[in-house]
């Protein structure tokens, strides 16, 4: 079987992420999408817990999607679930320096642990997780940013403003 990892701290998962995500479950037998629950460089505004439903929500219609959540190395994880690549999505060269020093790192731990990159699409290569809280957090919209589930979130968190 051709398993793949798609690591990520999702917090809040987009619709940049679910382009990735989906042009993953196209080319591989499985996806598994790891939730990282305790990151080194970011504190999350979500709960792993429910970063994880959002994703599970937002994938559902691809059966061969499958979602946990991480903790440790992403090289032990890829393990784990018996995953021989890990796929990361890029949006700009700024994504390929941090990227590049972690697939460099990741190779150094596991030899065998290939990593890809997928180019984001053009229509999603300004999207970050960090603007959309930002947006959602000033009473700016997002429904067209993120999935449903988050969106609805955002709302209980937090008054929009008046378009």
């Amino acid at each position: 079987m051709n398993r793949v990892l798609c690591p990520g701290t999702y917090d809040p998962v987009t619709i940049g992420h679910l382009d990735i995500i989906s042009r993953c479950s196209a080319m591989f037998d499985e996806v598994v999408v790891a939730v990282v629950d305790d990151s080194y460089r970011k504190t999350t505004l979500f709960s792993a817990g429910e970063r994880m439903h959002f994703l599970q929500e937002s994938t559902k219609h691809l059966p061969n999607v499958k979602v946990a959540i991480m903790r440790g190395l992403v090289v032990k994880f890829a393990r784990e679930v018996e995953a021989g690549v890990l796929v990361k999505g890029l949006r700009a060269l700024t994504d390929f320096e941090y990227e590049f020093q972690m697939a460099q790192l990741n190779r150094k731990l596991d030899p065998d642990l290939e990593t890809m990159y997928l180019m984001a699409s053009a229509e999603y290569s300004f999207l970050s997780s960090s603007g959309v809280k930002e947006i959602a957090k000033y009473g700016g919209c997002v429904s067209d940013l993120v999935p449903e589930v988050v969106a609805r979130r955002f709302a209980e968190m937090y008054v929009r403003l008046e378009d």
